[in-house]
């Protein structure tokens, strides 16, 4: 199989298979230009949140602790009461955003997008979301709007399925892009979760996609220091992580492109409850992250607590003041 073998069995292959709970998040932690305007740009600033509590919700992993607390300094900066939670999994939290009981979650376009597709439409739903990140928001706008959420712009941040080779093995065959990979006709042996198999974002979409010859999977998981360390090592050749995996250089690996745009569109982007998505000082505040933030500044930030185990409150805060982004 090349890697210019058509695309269409994939397509189906997706339809089939992304329509449970989480899509990026079951293969990472958890994922283009930057997006047009869009929701959360009505009503006035006196809404009805601006005289309680913001209630800041996030996923239980280094990322989201990381953006919760970026969304809660910057609106305390800005005049709010607010309170951070973390929350083991998108099937705990999105029923609260949606009822009001969380107010803000900083979200990935494509994999909530389909959270809600399979919530809408069936576990068996085709695709909707895309590797094109506007395409991927409007999507998402249209089923959460009837929801009760309001979807923020989404930016340049993106946190999405990657793969990393050591730099010495990149150098030593002529690679950049998985395109690269697939066509130096190398057996490659992948440090991946065990669902890696099944998943399309994974070893599917690898052969299919990009003609990549995966002769097996090491089923250490998704970004481990095992996984890591594996391919560093040299047991094993390809290692499943993501874009904004803050620890790669610790283990001499670098990122090989998605030149053939395998992954979908997972631009970070913050979600509200309508309730609030109608204060436009909260999401003007909120957006103006969003246009700052970039892919390269999350892997910063995750090194910083990952690697140097600094508090995120303490990284988030650094973060803003760098950036301008507080005026107290």
């Amino acid at each position: 199989m090349t890697a210019t073998t058509p695309r269409t069995p994939l397509r189906r292959l997706l339809g089939a298979t992304c329509g449970s709970a989480a899509l990026a998040l079951a293969l990472t932690a958890c994922g283009g230009d930057s997006l047009e305007s869009g929701g959360g740009d009505g009503g006035e600033q006196d809404g009805g949140a601006s005289t309680g509590t913001l209630t800041i919700g996030g996923g239980d992993f280094t990322e989201a602790t990381i953006m919760a607390e970026l969304y809660s300094q910057l609106l305390t900066d800005a005049g709010y009461t607010t309170e951070v939670i973390t929350v083991q999994s998108r099937e705990l939290y999105a029923p609260e955003l949606e009822k009001g009981s969380i107010d803000i979650v900083p979200e990935y376009a494509a994999t909530l997008t389909e959270f809600l597709n399979a919530r809408v439409n069936g576990e068996d739903a085709p695709l909707v979301a895309s590797a094109d990140p506007v395409a991927t928001v409007e999507a998402l706008r249209e089923l959460a709007t009837p929801r009760g959420l309001t979807v923020l712009n989404a930016g340049d941040a993106v946190n999405q399925n990657a793969f990393a080779v050591t730099a010495e093995f990149a150098e030593e065959h002529g690679l950049t892009t998985l395109s690269d990979l697939g066509a130096s006709g190398l057996p490659i042996k992948l440090a991946a979760g065990d669902e890696c198999p099944e998943r399309p974002f994974c070893q599917p979409g690898l052969e299919e996609v990009y003609g990549i010859d995966i002769t097996g999977i090491d089923p250490k998981g998704v970004g481990t220091v095992q996984a890591k360390q594996a391919v560093k090592d040299g047991t094993d050749d390809l290692v499943l992580v993501s874009t904004t995996d803050g620890t790669l250089d610790e283990f001499g690996l670098v990122l090989l492109e998605d030149d053939q745009n395998l992954q979908l569109a997972d631009n970070l982007l913050p979600v509200l409850h309508s309730g609030i998505g109608d204060d436009r000082k909260i999401t003007d505040t909120l957006n103006r992250l969003t246009a700052t933030l970039t892919t390269d500044d999350l892997v910063e930030l995750n090194r910083q607590v990952d690697a140097e185990r600094l508090k995120a409150a303490d990284v988030a805060g650094s973060y803003l003041q760098e950036k301008g982004l507080l005026d107290g």
